[in-house]
């Protein structure tokens, strides 16, 4: 395939499509990754860069593999270095500490088990201390857009790879913001789990208690189907906790803060005006609106960095600090060792706890079905511009960051248009621990309102003489054999399909048992009563539906489902005729039930 042909951000199911049908393999991809990592090398996204000799056993081990029984078949993802990959070097971006882990960390053990292949370990700010992606011994990460400006930290080099398509999505970590900066700075989306919804096992600790392995990709729909493969306790991980994903739904209300907000850099007043022009569009999509005060969100920020949490930091790496002072950055260094002071006491640790408490009692309060919005960071810097301030610029940009681990906060970080010409924009949706699928929900909406998520981001190939859309998506709803595991789901993967998620339908519907063999189910719309189905939405090529639907036969077809958080998708439904000779069986809530 000529490299021309290669989008210029790779997605998973622009990359299913070309495999399914033959004109890429696998390896194909690897060669061409590797080929742009070396293009484009003075940007300093990688510290263990894409090498066909590491990754070629992963290309052997899904070669025998049926890609259809793996949702991340032949995917490739990039791993920030803080987070241990069987074979490959972990240093935290400090050449002192390297060690090789013998075994994945358990992020990492489930992707690969679900058919993805790691390429390479990015670049971030040494031991994830900084918002900035310049505090690192191999070169500050460049920005994907405007080189000149700064990346986002600390997971800098990880949101670059996505963004300059040498990844369809990769791994970072977040403690006060670095899985969501990085996402504003380089138009991606960045997607943190509730603390422990994900396990850390096989990462290296910032702040154990806060830590969380969050993930950067070009649509919310990949962000969420890394999701689905990570997610799970993980009994062997003090810090995992089991938080299962409900179906998505918007939420009854749409939370912005009271006062003013503050922004910064030399591009200040651009942030502002973007930030409006965000609110008013998701003014615009129907969620009742509230201005609330968010003075306990700014001062649980206060409190990661000027409070005693900074010690957590210094009681995991303090040890190596004080033996190898010359190997850590002297910026490092510094924020790493105020963790040592005198004034974080016992009693100083627990005031701050208790104070927390308090705010997450008043933030689940508030945030009960409800989405917070803010911007993900309120500007931003040349690079040089960083160097004169180093510290007070890193602290602007957790502003709006840092508050979200130490209230249990989950959040997702979306594309919101552009500040000034290639300087992205972004805003911040924060829900409680148990309340993601609210942010999948009212992302969603916002995005595909937007136009920037109406279909699967499929393959814009796009070079210096052309521009096509090689592929789109549509979304179809299936609730009897055609879901995962039943004996049609291959009518759905012949046709070029994937599963995207789990979902309901608006509680209007029955559900019947046909008499037919086998047995099929018949979805029925009621103008009274009825109840919630279960089904499952898959992505399916647009020019593939036709042919889809000439294989339904009578009494079924495909018609409009309405879902539970109101939007419509093409599915599967019944005609009314059938419901006299069938069996009712809504109760179930579902095939997969009855």
């Amino acid at each position: 395939m000529a490299m021309a042909e290669f989008p210029l951000k790779l997605s998973a199911g622009w990359l299913r499509d070309q495999y399914r049908s033959g004109v890429l393999t696998p390896e194909t991809v690897i060669r061409e990754i590797i080929r742009r990592s070396q293009e484009d090398q003075e940007l300093n996204i990688w510290i263990e860069p894409p090498d066909y000799g590491r990754i070629l056993p992963y290309l052997e081990a899904i070669s025998h593999l049926d890609r259809e029984d793996y949702p991340l078949w032949g995917i490739p993802f990039a791993v920030k270095d803080n987070i241990d990959v069987q074979g490959f070097p972990t240093t935290a971006a400090c050449p002192q500490f390297s060690y090789i882990p013998d075994r994945h960390s358990s992020v990492v053990e489930r992707l690969v088990g679900a058919g993805a292949i790691p390429v390479g370990k990015s670049n971030l700010d040494q031991f994830a201390t900084g918002l900035v992606g310049t505090r690192s011994p191999h070169g500050a990460v460049h920005n994907a857009l405007r080189p000149e400006y700064i990346s986002g930290g600390s997971s800098s080099g990880s949101a670059v790879a996505v963004a300059r398509g040498q990844a369809v999505f990769s791994l970072g970590t977040d403690t006060a913001g670095s899985g969501r900066v990085p996402a504003a700075l380089n138009g991606l989306v960045g997607y943190k789990p509730s603390l422990g919804a994900w396990p850390t096992l096989g990462v290296v600790p910032a702040c154990a208690s806060l830590d969380c392995v969050t993930v950067f990709a070009n649509s919310l729909e990949e962000a969420l189907l890394v999701d689905r493969q990570v997610r799970g306790l993980d009994v062997s991980d003090p810090w995992s906790r089991s938080i299962p994903r409900q179906a998505d739904r918007r939420p009854a209300r749409l939370l912005f803060p009271a006062e003013p907000l503050g922004f910064y850099g030399p591009h200040e007043e651009e942030y502002r005006l973007a930030w409006q022009a965000a609110g008013d569009s998701l003014k615009e999509l129907g969620i009742p609106v509230e201005y609330v005060d968010c003075t306990m969100f700014f001062e649980a920020a206060s409190i990661l960095y000027d409070g005693p949490w900074v010690a957590e930091r210094w009681a995991g790496l303090g040890a190596f600090v004080e033996n190898n002072r010359a190997s850590v950055l002297p910026v490092t260094e510094q924020i790493l060792s105020s963790g040592n002071g005198e004034r974080h006491t016992a009693s100083s640790l627990f005031q701050a706890m208790h104070r927390l408490q308090e705010y997450k009692a008043k933030s689940r309060e508030l945030l009960q079905d409800a989405v917070l919005v803010m911007p993900t960071c309120g500007g931003t810097w040349t690079r040089e511009q960083v160097e004169l301030n180093p510290v007070g610029a890193n602290s602007d940009m957790g502003r709006y960051t840092n508050h979200c681990n130490l209230l249990d906060l989950s959040a997702v970080a979306v594309p919101a248009g552009e500040a000034a010409q290639d300087l992205p924009f972004g805003i911040t949706l924060f829900a409680l621990a148990d309340s993601e699928h609210l942010l999948a929900g009212m992302a969603g909406l916002y995005l595909g309102a937007s136009g920037l998520e109406d279909t699967e981001l499929a393959g814009k190939v796009e070079t210096a003489d052309t521009a096509a859309t090689v592929q789109q998506y549509t979304t179809i709803a299936v609730c009897g054999l055609h879901m995962q595991g039943y004996p049609l789901e291959k009518q759905m993967t012949g046709h070029g399909a994937y599963f995207w998620r789990e979902s309901r339908t608006a509680p209007c519907y029955d559900m019947i048992r046909l008499q037919t063999a086998p047995a099929k189910p018949g979805l029925l719309k009621k103008a009274r009563g009825g109840a919630s189905i279960q089904l499952e939405l898959w992505k399916m090529p647009v020019q593939s539906v036709g042919a889809f639907a000439a294989l339904i036969p009578a009494p079924l077809g495909l018609g409009k489902v309405e879902l539970e958080d109101g939007s419509e998708v093409i599915g599967f439904i019944c005609e009314g005729y059938a419901e006299a000779e069938a069996e009712n069986i809504t109760a179930s809530g579902g095939w997969r039930y009855a």
